[in-house]
C-alpha cells in the first residue's frame, strides 16, 4: 500500500521529511503546495514526478494526494490542518500542531468527524531510545524530578540583533522560544508522566513580542519537572530522570541518542540502542502504519497528549505575557 504525500512548505524541515520518508518504500511524494509557484518548483524540482499547486484546496481535492505533511509557520498549522482533515486528508502537522489549545481543539474535532487521522509531528517521541527511556523508567523506583533543556542559539538572532525581526522572532507566526524548542521538553514529559498539576513560568520577552528564552516549574503528585528552554543562549546539559534508586541521563531531550541509568551504588547502566535511521524516519514510519491498519489517532502522540502540551504552553505564555493574535 503506497501513501501519496502532499507537503505544505518548502524549507529545509520539509526536505528532511520527504528524505526520510523516501526510506520508507510505502512512501511516495506527489504533490507540493506554495504560496509562490516560483519557490514550489524551485522545491519540486529535487523531487521528481511531484506536481506543483499555490492553492491548498486544489492540492487536496486534485486526486493525487492520500495525505499531507504540514510544515508551514505555527500559525497556519490550525488553518491549513482543518482544510485537509476537512476534504478527509490524513494529516500529519510539525510542532507546535495549533497556535492554542482552541484551535488544536477544533483541528481534533475535525478529524473525528471526518474519520482521517492527525498526527502532531513530535519526532523524539517515536525514536527508539524513547521507547528505551519508557521502558527502563521503573528501574529508578520512584520518580521525583523531571529535568530538560533545549537552548540553542538561533541562526536569526544575529539579525534580530541588528534590528532586522525575521520570522522566527515574529510573534504574527506564533514562534518563539517555547513554541519552537520548549515544547521538545515538555511533550515527553507528558508521554511520560501526563499533565502537571500546576504550572509556574518565567521568561525574558523580546521588544519583537516573542519570548527569546524562558524556565518552567512544574508540580506532579510525587515529583517535580523542570524545563529550560532558549533561542538566544546555547546549553549542552543533558536531561535527567531522577528516582529514588538511580538517575537516567539522556543526552539531547529532542532526539535522544544515548541513554544510561547511574544508579546509587555506583554502577551504570548502557540502555541505548542503535539508530538506523534519522530521527524523523520513525514518525514518517508510524504515520503510514496508522493509515494503513486504519486508526485515527496515535497511542504515543495521542491527542489527549497533544492537547495536554498546548495547555501547559498555554498557561506558561500567560503568566511572562506572551500572546498571539489567534488568542484573542
Amino acid at each position: 500500500m503506497t501513501i501519496r504525500f502532499g507537503v505544505v512548505g518548502t524549507n529545509w524541515i520539509t526536505d528532511r521529511f520527504i528524505q526520510a520518508g523516501l526510506e520508507n518504500e510505502e512512501f511516495l511524494l506527489t504533490a507540493v503546495y506554495s504560496r509562490t509557484e516560483e519557490k514550489g518548483r524551485d522545491f519540486a524540482a529535487k523531487y521528481a514526478g511531484a506536481s506543483i499547486y499555490t492553492n491548498l484546496e486544489e492540492m487536496v481535492t486534485s486526486g493525487e494526494v492520500d495525505a499531507v505533511y504540514i510544515a508551514s509557520p505555527n500559525s497556519m498549522h490550525a488553518e491549513q490542518s482543518l482544510i485537509c482533515l476537512n476534504h478527509r486528508m490524513h494529516v500529519i502537522c510539525e510542532k507546535p500542531a495549533a497556535s492554542n489549545s482552541a484551535e488544536l481543539r477544533a483541528v481534533i474535532e475535525a478529524a473525528h468527524r471526518n474519520d482521517v487521522l492527525f498526527l502532531e509531528a513530535m519526532k523524539s517521541t517515536y525514536m527508539p531510545n524513547f521507547g528505551v527511556i519508557k521502558d527502563n523508567l521503573y528501574k529508578l523506583g520512584q520518580v521525583r524530578r523531571y529535568f530538560a533543556s533545549y537552548c540553542q542559539y538561533s541562526s536569526r538572532y544575529d539579525a534580530y540583533r541588528q534590528g532586522k525581526v525575521l520570522n522566527a522572532f515574529n510573534p504574527v507566526y506564533s514562534n518563539g522560544s517555547l513554541m519552537d524548542l520548549g515544547i521538545y521538553c515538555l511533550y515527553p514529559m507528558v508521554a511520560l508522566f501526563g499533565k502537571p498539576e500546576t504550572v509556574k513560568s518565567v521568561g525574558l520577552m523580546l521588544s519583537s513580542g516573542v519570548d527569546g528564552e524562558g524556565s518552567i516549574v512544574m508540580r506532579y503528585p510525587d515529583m517535580d519537572a523542570v524545563v529550560m528552554h532558549s533561542k538566544i543562549a546555547d546549553s549542552y546539559l543533558p536531561a535527567e530522570i531522577q528516582g529514588e534508586n538511580g538517575t537516567m541521563v539522556i543526552d539531547k531531550i529532542n532526539q535522544p541518542y544515548q541513554v544510561k541509568i547511574y544508579y546509587r551504588d555506583g554502577t551504570v547502566e548502557e540502555l541505548t540502542l542503535p539508530q538506523v535511521f534519522e530521527p524523523m524516519y520513525y514518525e514518517v514510519e508510524e504515520f503510514i502504519s496508522l493509515i494503513k491498519n486504519g486508526q485515527r489517532e496515535s497511542s504515543v502522540n495521542s491527542h489527549a497528549n497533544s492537547l495536554a502540551v498546548s495547555e501547559v504552553m498555554e498557561e506558561a505564555r500567560a503568566q511572562i505575557g506572551l500572546r498571539y493574535a489567534s488568542d484573542l
